[in-house]
C-alpha cells in the first residue's frame, strides 16, 4: 500500500505522445498544470479543457452546425470539466454554455473556468431549449443522438419549433476523447499504479474459504483508503468453475482450495480509470492448466507485440486470437481483445475481430485475451497501455508469471 501523504511514483508520460514539435516533453508532475493540494495519493492534474472546447467549435463548424448540444455526462466532464449529475454543454463558434440547476452551483464555479455556467430552474433540456429560442439564428442544431432517447429528441424538437433543425451527429467529442494528452496520460498512469498496488493487497488476503465478495470487499476497502474515488466497475472475483464466466462477479462464494481465480478490478482517479486483471492458482495446478495460462500468457504478448501506429483494431484482436487457435483454445475466446480507457472503464476504440479504426499515438486500450472452460475454469490477463510512435507502453507493471499461492 502507499503510504498516506505520498503519492504513487510514476513513470515518464511518453514523450513522442506528449511533446508538440519544437517543444520539450510534457511531464506528468509540471507546474503548469498540476496542483497538489486536494489528492493525499495521487497529484491532481489540471486538465486542458480550453483546448478541448476550441477542438470541438472547429468540429462543429466543419459539420455545418450551428450549436451542439453535449448531453452525455463523461463528454461534457471532457469538455469543460463538470462533473454533477445533470447538465447539458452549448457550444457554438462563439459561445460555451453549461446549463446545471441549483444543486451544482458552488461545484460549477469550482470546476468549470473556460465555459459560462448558467443555473436554471427547470430540466437541463428544458433549459437548453429555451436559450435555442432566444437565438434564433441557430438552426442547425447538432444532438449526441447515441446518448439521448426518442423521447427526449422529441420533446426538444417540439420545444424548438420548426425554425430549427435537429441533427443526429457523428461522434465528435468521442473521437477527440480517442487520443490522450499528456495530461490525461500522466493520470491514467497514476491510477494504473494505484491499481496495481492493490493487488498486492489482494493478493495477501486471497485464502481459501474467503468468499469472493469478502475478498473484493476488502480491496474495495484498501483502494478507498488509498484515495480512490471509487471503483471502475463492479470488481471481479471468481474461483474455480467460476472463473469460466467471464464477467464473474464477486459472489458469496468461498475461494477454491484448488483451482484458478480471475481478478479484474480498477479504481477511479481524478476522473479518470484503470483496469487490470491477473489470474491466480490456489494449489498446484495440474499441467493442462499450465499450459493454457502459458498460451494465454503468449496470446497476450502477441497481441501487446501487435500495438503500434498504423495497426488497426482488428490486427491486434487477430494477433491474440491466431495464436490461441494454434493452441486449439480458439472457440474458448469469447470476447474482443480489448477497448479504450480514460473517463470511461470502456469507451473507443474497440479493439475486436474486423475493427477498422487504426491506432494512433497517444490512444489508451486494453490487452485482455481470455480463454473459458465451462465447468472447468477460465484465465485472463489484461494489461492497459498507451499507444507510443513505436509500439506501446504498459501502464500495469505487474508480474504476468502463473502465481501459485
Amino acid at each position: 500500500m502507499v503510504p498516506r501523504g505520498q503519492s504513487i511514483p510514476t513513470t515518464r508520460v511518453i514523450a513522442s505522445v506528449s511533446a508538440g514539435r519544437g517543444r520539450p516533453p510534457l511531464h506528468w508532475a509540471d507546474a503548469s498544470y498540476v496542483s497538489t493540494e486536494l489528492s493525499p495519493i495521487a497529484t491532481l492534474i489540471i486538465m486542458d479543457h480550453n483546448s478541448r472546447l476550441q477542438r470541438t467549435q472547429v468540429a462543429v463548424e466543419q459539420r455545418r452546425l450551428d450549436v451542439l448540444l453535449v448531453s452525455y455526462l463523461p463528454n461534457i466532464r471532457y469538455l469543460c470539466g463538470f462533473s454533477g449529475s445533470a447538465g447539458i454543454l452549448l457550444i457554438t463558434a462563439r459561445d460555451k454554455v453549461l446549463l446545471t440547476d441549483g444543486r451544482y452551483t458552488e461545484q460549477a464555479r469550482l470546476e468549470v473556468k473556460c465555459a459560462k455556467v448558467k443555473i436554471v430552474k427547470k430540466a437541463a433540456l428544458a433549459a437548453a431549449a429555451e436559450w435555442l429560442q432566444k437565438h434564433p439564428r441557430l438552426t442547425r442544431v447538432g444532438i449526441e443522438a447515441a446518448h439521448m432517447s426518442v423521447a427526449e429528441q422529441a420533446a426538444l424538437a417540439k420545444a424548438i419549433g420548426k425554425k430549427a433543425k435537429i441533427i443526429a451527429s457523428s461522434p465528435i467529442v468521442e473521437s477527440l476523447r480517442m487520443i490522450k494528452d499528456a495530461r490525461e496520460i500522466a493520470a491514467i498512469h497514476a491510477t494504473c499504479n494505484l491499481g496495481v498496488e492493490l493487488f498486492r493487497t489482494l493478493t495477501s488476503k486471497l485464502l481459501p474459504k474467503i468468499t469472493e465478495s469478502q475478498l473484493a470487499g476488502e480491496i474495495e476497502f484498501a483502494a478507498r483508503k488509498a484515495g480512490a474515488e471509487q471503483m471502475a466497475f463492479p470488481t471481479i472475483i471468481a474461483g474455480g468453475e467460476r472463473s469460466a464466466l467471464p464477467h464473474g462477479r464477486a459472489s458469496a462464494a468461498s475461494i477454491p482450495t484448488q483451482g484458478f481465480v480471475v481478478c479484474d478490478f480498477g479504481v477511479i482517479l481524478a476522473g479518470y480509470c484503470s483496469d487490470m486483471t491477473r489470474t491466480v492458482h490456489v494449489g498446484r495446478p495440474q499441467t493442462e492448466a499450465s499450459s493454457a495460462y502459458e498460451a494465454v500468457k503468449q496470446a497476450q504478448q502477441a497481441a501487446l507485440d501487435a500495438v503500434k501506429p498504423g495497426a488497426t483494431a482488428g490486427e491486434v484482436d487477430q494477433a491474440a486470437r491466431k495464436l490461441l487457435y494454434n493452441h486449439g483454445l480458439g472457440k474458448f475466446f469469447s470476447h474482443s481483445t480489448g477497448h479504450g480507457l480514460g473517463l470511461e472503464v470502456h469507451e473507443a476504440p474497440k479493439i475486436a475481430a474486423a475493427q477498422k479504426e487504426v491506432l494512433r499515438p497517444g490512444m489508451v486500450i486494453t490487452i485482455e485475451p481470455g480463454v473459458y472452460l465451462p465447468g472447468k475454469w477460465g484465465i485472463r490477463i489484461e494489461d492497459t497501455v498507451v499507444v507510443t510512435e513505436t509500439g506501446c507502453e504498459i501502464l500495469t507493471p505487474c508480474p504476468k508469471d502463473l502465481l501459485t499461492l
